[in-house]
């Protein structure tokens, strides 16, 4: 028989939920008002009071076509990022199941990049994707001028896409091992005395039963393409060049902190989570029905 845990008195389970109820409300709920605040007023650079304007911050915003290009260029950078992130750890995973020589270490070794921090790791790409050394300079060597990040937009979208993709493959790759593995073994062993090779194996079996982690690693991934890259366009491009990688997030930055607009970065903050939110909505309402649950 299933044993519960109970508390005499409902204040107990009241004051364990305080704690947890107020850091919520701290760092989430406060500010997210603010922010709505701020975006419906017209807030002083330096301080002195806020004059109400109601949706007058987002009619600008919305008529700025350097904001269409911000929403465009994150679109693509988490779609890109995404789908490359995703499938390689697949691939990392399905090949790391099989028992494969090192896969132990490849377990230890492929989780590392997401424990360095955004700034760190963007530094380091910053080097190893610059023009003038290392293996791009070769690269520019046979092909002059085929890479530049610096003045071309199109390379320098590739390579915050490159850093954010190796810092989320190991993320993802943990993920899908263990997804791997829940898998009893008597359906591979069973598929496989039938004849099925190993490509058949996978997609008839192991596949359709990791959907939702798939599911689950789409949804986070999409959704920390649009938080967690502020700090490597920081680091890598700025946002340039000619605002080629001046993601959402980074615009907000840009707008609020350089440029003192306080309350037009409020409200593309706002934006920011709408898009977000309906991404979401979209992912569960259209994509969530081709996931296999056992």
């Amino acid at each position: 028989m299933e044993k519960r845990v109970t508390f005499g008195k409902w204040t107990i389970g009241i004051l364990f939920a305080v704690p947890q109820l107020l850091l919520i409300f701290t760092f989430f709920y406060w500010p997210a008002g603010q922010a709505v605040y701020w975006s419906l007023t017209l807030q002083q650079p330096w301080g002195g009071g806020n004059i109400w304007v109601g949706l007058d911050n987002f009619r600008s915003i919305l008529s700025n076509a350097d904001y269409w290009s911000s929403i465009t260029a994150s679109l693509v950078f988490a779609g890109i990022s995404t789908g490359l992130a995703m499938f390689i750890a697949l691939v990392l995973a399905a090949l790391t199941d099989r028992q494969l020589a090192g896969s132990r270490l490849y377990r230890v070794v492929l989780i590392w990049p997401y424990g360095i921090a955004a700034p760190a790791l963007a530094m380091a790409f910053r080097f190893i994707l610059a023009p003038e050394a290392g293996f791009m300079a070769m690269v520019n060597r046979v092909w002059p001028g085929i890479w530049d990040p610096g003045l071309d937009g199109a390379d320098a979208m590739a390579s915050i896409i490159v850093a954010f993709s190796w810092k989320y493959v190991g993320y993802n790759f943990i993920f899908f091992l263990a997804a791997f593995q829940a898998i009893p073994r008597s359906l591979i062993e069973a598929a496989a005395m039938d004849g099925s090779g190993v490509i058949r194996r996978f997609w008839d079996i192991q596949f359709p039963l990791i959907t939702p982690t798939i599911f689950f690693l789409l949804v986070i991934n999409i959704t920390e393409s649009f938080q967690d890259s502020f700090g490597i366009v920081d680091i890598m491009t700025a946002g340039g060049p000619a605002n080629a990688t001046n993601l959402m997030v980074y615009k907000i930055y840009s707008d609020g902190f350089k440029g003192l607009d306080y309350s037009g970065a409020a409200a593309q903050s706002i934006i920011l989570m709408l898009l977000i939110i309906v991404l979401t909505i979209f992912q569960f309402r259209f994509i969530e029905r081709r996931v296999h649950y056992r």
